[in-house]
């Protein structure tokens, strides 16, 4: 039981507030302040929520590995000790991204390798579903069906409850089982809106779907182009190649191949470990640039990062695919605005060989969301209790305001739309 000390929750929203990127909440109760999250804006200059000294700060719980929730965490870590807790494969992922992510941006960031270091080495891994302390409070982490490793967060004290939902997927996928939503009682939800505004479509619908046209594609000699996301996406996409029983050949590139070592030592984090182990033994790793030329060059399908065509070795496969009738480009990711990968679905042009051309392979885009969508996302609030504050971040602007009016109007709760350093209390 959590000691009884009798203090209220403050919550202060750092970023990721009308916004997709650096999520951030300083959570203060008593004598004991913790982060929940504290990532990145990914823009051509990166950008970081707003500051809080680490001497303020006693821990950061992390909820995932995605550098909108983990790229600003080492900046805790170039003169502190801030412990960070999270799953053990959250750290794993996280090492992989934000070394790449100082890799390409390092001349942006006020930190360097030896701060991700410092900060993995502050590290302090926990499972599902086991409460742990960090000063006045009490900590649980529940699946959130994002990622492998992806986590919800119960912040409680003797007399609160707070749910931190972060980014979270209630449909089971191939990969990964759905959201623990056994919340029980809380004072407070703070939800993402990223779809607040849309619904998905089933996935077995969307599977099968992918499925009949690959099948069509490479049956009439084309090869199919799948950029998705190195992590938990391009998993998926094996996974659902395997559960189809595809004959043909298939080949996983980039950092998917990194992940997908990582998730071979975790098999607990996944919803069918046989079956993932299956995709990744079915598939062609690729090696090297005499590996990539080869794969281009027979029927199948090719999974590589980057999911928005934004760098990563599917421009090199785009450059080989494009330009063929016979050939196809499934988009399987979300494609932020002014990305390679939206334009490529909104106007049919990329750029090839340095110049803008139109793309004569088939395109199509096929919704493999890892987020709720509106009718989830309203069923999660409806959970709750008639006096729960409700709190929208991690969405566009007109999301998150049409979510929390929809709250508002649709089930009488108090429900926010907060803006960057705007305090609340529990």
């Amino acid at each position: 039981m959590v000691d009884r000390i009798s203090k209220n929750i403050v919550i202060r929203f750092l970023g990721g507030t009308q916004e997709v990127g650096r999520s951030a909440i300083a959570v203060k109760s008593g004598e004991t302040q913790i982060l929940l999250d504290y990532g990145v804006m990914i823009d051509h200059e990166p950008g970081f929520p707003m500051h809080i000294p680490p001497r303020e700060v006693d821990a950061i719980v992390l909820s995932h590995a995605h550098l909108d929730h983990s790229g600003s965490v080492p900046l805790f870590h170039i003169k502190s000790k801030t412990p960070v807790y999270g799953t053990p494969i959250t750290f794993e992922i996280t090492r992989i991204l934000i070394s790449d992510f100082i890799k390409l941006s390092g001349y942006y960031l006020p930190y360097e390798y030896i701060d991700l270091q410092n900060m993995l080495n502050c590290s302090e891994s926990q499972k599902y579903r086991e409460p742990f302390k960090i000063g006045d409070f009490q900590i649980e982490f529940l699946n959130a069906g994002h990622i492998p490793g992806s986590a919800q967060t119960i912040v409680e004290t003797d007399k609160k409850r707070l749910l931190y939902t972060s980014d979270f997927n209630v449909m089971g996928t191939r990969l990964l089982n759905g959201a623990d939503q056994s919340y029980g009682d809380v004072d407070a939800i703070i939800i993402e809106g990223t779809y607040a505004n849309e619904d998905h479509m089933e996935r077995r619908e969307v599977e099968k779907t992918f499925i009949e046209k690959i099948n069509n594609v490479v049956e009439r000699g084309g090869t199919v182009l799948v950029p998705a996301f190195s992590v938990g996406r391009s998993q998926e996409i094996l996974c659902i190649l395997a559960a189809h029983h595809f004959e043909y050949p298939v080949s996983i590139d980039g950092m998917a191949e990194d992940v997908n070592e990582i998730l071979m030592r975790y098999p607990g984090f996944l919803r069918d470990p046989d079956l993932f182990m299956e995709s990744v033994h079915m598939a062609d790793w690729i090696k090297g640039w005499k590996d990539r030329r080869m794969a281009t060059r027979k029927p199948g399908v090719i999974v590589s990062p980057a999911g928005m065509l934004k760098g990563g070795n599917a421009v090199f496969y785009m450059s080989k695919i494009a330009g063929r009738s016979e050939n196809a480009i499934y988009m399987v990711s979300f494609q932020i605005p002014g990305t390679p990968g939206h334009e490529l679905l909104t106007s049919k042009r990329c750029i090839i060989g340095g110049k803008m051309s139109t793309v004569k392979a088939e395109i199509e885009h096929f919704d493999f969301t890892s987020h709720c969508g509106r009718a989830q996302l309203l069923d999660t609030v409806r959970k709750a209790g008639s006096d729960t504050k409700i709190f929208v971040m991690h969405g566009a602007e007109e999301n998150c305001q049409e979510l929390s009016k929809s709250i508002r109007e649709e089930m009488g709760l108090e429900a926010f739309s907060p803006t960057s350093g705007e305090v609340f209390q529990v």
